[in-house]
């Protein structure tokens, strides 16, 4: 048995106990030193060992010895860019998205470690905004836009984001008025399987999710249970597999509200229902471990919840502020956020 394996299960069986019991087991999240004080909303898992961040005044983090040391290597002449997504394939290779109108959205890409980048896109419509940015495999990914003409905004990319397009919007419902997605933690958009992805939103009178199962040339919206407001909505999707997922947001403007925050969908994105509890509080990042599919970590800025039965129950065991979530194959979760803020998942 490997030493993740016995980690993994010792954290289900720390979990199972009565929520507030001491003792051997507490789970929580160890800082380690990053050396910035950025706001990292970008997170991207690749091991224990391998994780990259990214965020605000151009940073792009990474460390390939499990967070003991970081090193910053964003593209350069970039300190003005809101990196507010990355998502990395090994120790080498990653693919970061910045944030804004025009040409504030950008896309860079590296093959050595952030020794060298390539501006792979770059906007080039006055009025379309770019939030987030997903991969089903090495190759195809897909990055969510804001509307633009009434219709949300899609790249897509089948080299693995050396070069992108824009998908027709034919295929897109109507956005709804003051609808918009959420670039709070990199998480607007989620994939699952070769050709599932799903889209959040919020702004409007309703929280929908938009749905694919053709890598973005089709969309079905589905309204959901979350409170809807300029400030409030879906800030995160994620899907286990192609018809399990879960929606999760709130209002950040009243961050320790969790009223109408949270929804559970057993059809792939088609109907949503609120579970039996919920956190306590808006949340900006979701994920499910990778090993058991029952297991939910979901973070924001008043603390780290965790459910053991698919997002039915839920309970807080940290109330330090992150912004997403994200775990590695391996097993490894961490966590990102403010004032330069990165923790690995442990037991203590």
């Amino acid at each position: 048995m490997t030493r993740v394996l016995t980690l993994v299960l010792l954290l289900v069986a720390a979990l199972v106990v009565t929520p507030g019991t001491a003792g051997a087991g507490e789970l929580s999240w160890r800082l380690t030193p990053t050396g910035t004080d950025a706001q990292l909303r970008g997170l991207s898992v690749v091991s224990r060992q391998v994780v990259w961040a990214s965020g605000a005044r151009g940073t792009v983090l990474r460390t390939v010895d499990g967070g003991r040391s970081w090193q910053q290597v964003a593209p350069p002449a970039t300190d003005t860019l809101q990196f507010r997504d990355i998502e990395a394939f090994d120790e080498n290779t990653a693919v970061v998205l910045s944030i804004g109108e025009g040409e504030q959205s950008r896309i860079y890409r590296t093959s050595d470690g952030g020794a060298t980048w390539t501006e792979t896109f770059r906007n080039p419509e006055p009025t379309a905004f770019y939030n987030c940015v997903a991969f089903f495999d090495a190759r195809h990914g897909l990055v969510a836009g804001d509307p633009v003409d009434g219709r949300f905004r899609v790249l897509s990319t089948a080299d693995g984001g050396r070069t992108w397009a824009v998908l027709p919007s034919d295929g897109m419902p109507a956005a709804l008025e003051g609808e918009y997605g959420f670039s709070a933690s990199g998480q607007c958009v989620a994939v699952a399987g070769r050709t599932d992805a799903w889209l959040a939103t919020g702004g409007s009178t309703t929280a929908r999710v938009l749905r694919t199962g053709d890598r973005g040339r089709t969309w079905t919206a589905s309204d959901t249970p979350l409170a809807s407001s300029p400030s409030a909505g879906v800030f995160a999707v994620a899907f286990r597999n192609p018809r399990h997922g879960v929606a999760i947001g709130g209002d950040y403007l009243n961050p320790t509200d969790g009223t109408d925050a949270l929804a559970l969908s057993p059809d792939g994105g088609r109907t949503w229902r609120q579970p039996a509890t919920a956190p306590q509080g808006y949340r900006s990042g979701v994920t499910y471990h990778p090993w058991f599919g029952a297991v939910l970590i979901a973070v924001g800025p008043t603390g780290s919840d965790l459910s053991l039965d698919g997002g039915r129950h839920w309970r807080q065991f940290d109330d330090g502020g992150f912004d997403t979530v994200d775990c590695a194959r391996d097993g490894a979760c961490w966590a990102s956020g403010a004032q330069g803020r990165v923790a690995a998942l442990r037991l203590s």
